[in-house]
């Protein structure tokens, strides 16, 4: 029996012995950065220890891989030995936001919100997904598809370059091992591009720039002569690191050389030794220089900063302030034209990195707008490069698991505008309506006939401002004005036409037409109503109005039979000068001739009484043949 439990101890010291020994081989190679390895030997050790601290570096090591659900299960575990706060359910709460655990991340984030809350970045990611179903409201917008390109294991941003694209690879082939995930050390490739998904082969490209270690992303001056791109600070065969034994990264450029390879490649002169920079992005003139760095003195985590060219170089560097940089992550800047699309996990996202776009207004960088699904997913979607034209271009993303490179297209929102029109005297649906649609640059209207149900639909397209007119034998003809300007998400019009019957000398009431008190000029809350009015008597030009004005018995007859007669007149010049032809419509004043109530002379009404009779109306004096069509 004492042997079985010397055996038992003796094997149970050896196991965790074992388990000790993963557990440091595993902690110093995460300090040396080499993840794929770390996260293998937590594992191992944590198949023997419980131990949470250790759970939390195999969670961050698998984190760091891009291995969401991996990462997910050792922040449940180590949650499991105790709740998790701060930074560890701030990530946990992302790997599950990533993997589509909304109600779960849901909860980690207000955990760090009720530890933090002042935090604007947890308060944007619950926020997100408090608000998510916002994220998808067209996904019709692009139509995404991942490009083909062969001897890589992963890719990402790529710009155009001769008749392909350039990118930074992690190539299947060749190149010293990165310790990070066990593949390669990314290069600067070529690759061809036709316009299907199947790209050709990468190709490293010639020159300087691609050494021991990262080299890439990189961006282009509008000639081609020119490239800024991001390198691992290193020395030779060696990385350079700081104090906390990080590997930085740096901005280079380089310049093309006679024989098509890069050459004379130069520091970026704002470079540093314990902070990273890279990233770079120029606008079309290469005045100004966009890059990316983690210096101290900034919003936090990595923000975009912007450079002026100047007589003697780049100017000191500028943040661009909270606007656009948060206390998280903002990277990859792209200038197209006056807009920029850059990535962010700090404003507002899906999860992960999510890709922005903001305009310059001559002041400011515009208020940073989410592109949504299908651009963006729950996981890193960045590096978004539009083409000539903007319609179609690349992004990168590891939705698929790995960096890769898709193309996009953008659709045009589908716009639908929905014409219902009634009958006013009894509600019912008006069959065999006529309804136009014009446009100022189409000459010609097109034109429809509502169906039994007194419906019909037009196609609308972005960017214009339409007319509809709805027309029926013996009814006034109405218009509506739809403008689809600034319109970028597919939506339905809905316009509603209640017709009248074109009645001769029937009286009818313009609503909401007031005076001051012994006065006849038009209120404004007046014009608003006349201005209705000249857009139907414009829209009827066979048809001929009288307008009248009519005041309650209060004053004398002759005084108020004076006083209609200049609101009336008042209020057909003011159609006169809206457009309505003065030879089409006339005025008169009414006095308190023609009451609508009991509230005459000496009898003693509210003031709800008086003002039924203090009206203003109009009615057809004549129906004209018709000459034309409106056009």
């Amino acid at each position: 029996m004492a042997t079985k439990k010397l055996l038992f101890l003796l094997c149970s010291a050896m196991l965790a012995g074992c388990a000790q020994h993963h557990l440091t081989q595993a902690d110093k190679a995460r300090d040396r950065m080499a993840y794929a390895d770390a996260a293998c030997q937590y594992e191992k050790a944590l198949h023997r220890l419980n131990d949470r601290d250790a759970a939390l570096r195999a969670a961050d090591s698998y984190q760091r891989l891009n291995q969401q659900a991996k990462a997910a299960d050792w922040y449940a575990y180590a949650q499991r030995i105790a709740p998790l706060d701060g930074e560890d359910a701030m990530r946990y709460g992302r790997a599950l936001q990533s993997l589509g655990r909304i109600g779960e991340a849901a909860a980690q984030f207000e955990r760090v919100l009720a530890d933090q809350p002042e935090d604007p970045v947890v308060r944007e990611l619950g926020l997100a997904i408090a608000d998510r179903e916002s994220f998808y409201v067209d996904t019709t917008l692009f139509t995404i598809a991942p490009l083909h390109i062969e001897r890589i294991t992963s890719a990402f941003s790529a710009v155009p370059y001769g008749d392909g694209i350039l990118f930074a690879a992690e190539r299947s082939t060749g190149g010293k091992e990165n310790p990070w995930n066990g593949g390669a050390f990314l290069d600067l490739c070529t690759a061809k591009a036709p316009e299907g998904i199947m790209a050709g082969a990468a190709i490293a490209l010639p020159g300087q720039v691609n050494g021991r270690f990262h080299d890439g992303p990189a961006a282009l001056s509008a000639d081609g002569r020119t490239m800024y791109f991001t390198r691992s600070d290193y020395y030779k065969f060696r990385l350079n690191k700081d104090d906390n034994s990080t590997s930085h990264l740096m901005l280079y450029k380089a310049e093309k050389q006679a024989d098509g390879s890069w050459g004379q490649v130069s520091s970026f002169a704002y470079n540093g030794y314990d902070f990273s920079a890279g990233h770079a992005a120029l606008n079309a003139d290469g005045s100004r220089l966009y890059y990316i760095s983690d210096m101290p003195g900034g919003q936090g985590g990595t923000d975009i900063y912007v450079c002026e060219r100047t007589s003697e170089g780049w100017s000191l560097p500028r943040n661009l302030g909270p606007g656009i940089n948060t206390a998280a992550n903002e990277m990859f800047p792209v200038l197209f034209g006056d807009t920029m699309y850059f990535a962010s996990n700090g404003h507002r996202t899906l999860g992960g990195l999510d890709i922005f776009r903001t305009v310059w207004t001559d002041v400011e960088w515009s208020r940073p707008e989410n592109l949504n699904y299908p651009i963006n997913t729950p996981f890193d979607d960045f590096a978004l490069f539009p083409l000539v034209g903007g319609r179609e271009g690349y992004l990168s993303s590891n939705r698929g698991g790995a960096d890769g490179i898709y193309r996009f297209t953008a659709n045009e929102p589908t716009l639908l505008l929905n014409i219902s029109v009634f009958d006013e005297a009894d509600g019912s649906p008006l069959a065999g309506a006529e309804v136009r649609l014009l446009e100022p640059t189409n000459p010609n209207p097109l034109s429809l006939f509502t169906n039994d149900d007194g419906k019909v639909t037009f196609p609308l397209t972005v960017e214009k401002l339409y007319e509809v007119l709805a027309s029926k034998d013996g009814a006034f003809t109405e218009s509506r004005t739809v403008s689809t300007k600034g319109q970028r998400i597919s939506r339905p019009y809905s316009e509603e036409f209640r017709m009248k019957q074109v009645v001769v000398d029937k009286p009818i009431v313009i609503e909401n037409i007031y005076y001051d008190y012994d006065r006849w000029d038009i209120r404004p809350d007046a014009a608003l109503e006349l201005d209705r009015i000249a857009r139907l008597f414009i829209d009827n030009p066979n048809l001929s109005f009288e307008l009248g004005s009519h005041t309650d018995s209060r004053a004398s007859d002759t005084y108020n039979l004076v006083l209609s007669d200049a609101r009336a007149n008042s209020a057909v010049d003011y159609l006169v000068r809206k457009g309505v032809p003065a030879d089409r419509i006339t005025a008169r004043g009414y006095g308190e001739r023609k009451l609508v109530n009991h509230c005459s002379d000496e009898v003693e009404c509210d003031e709800e009484g008086h003002q039924a009779n203090r009206r203003t109306e109009f009615k057809v004096t004549r129906i004209l043949p018709m000459i034309s069509e409106r056009k």
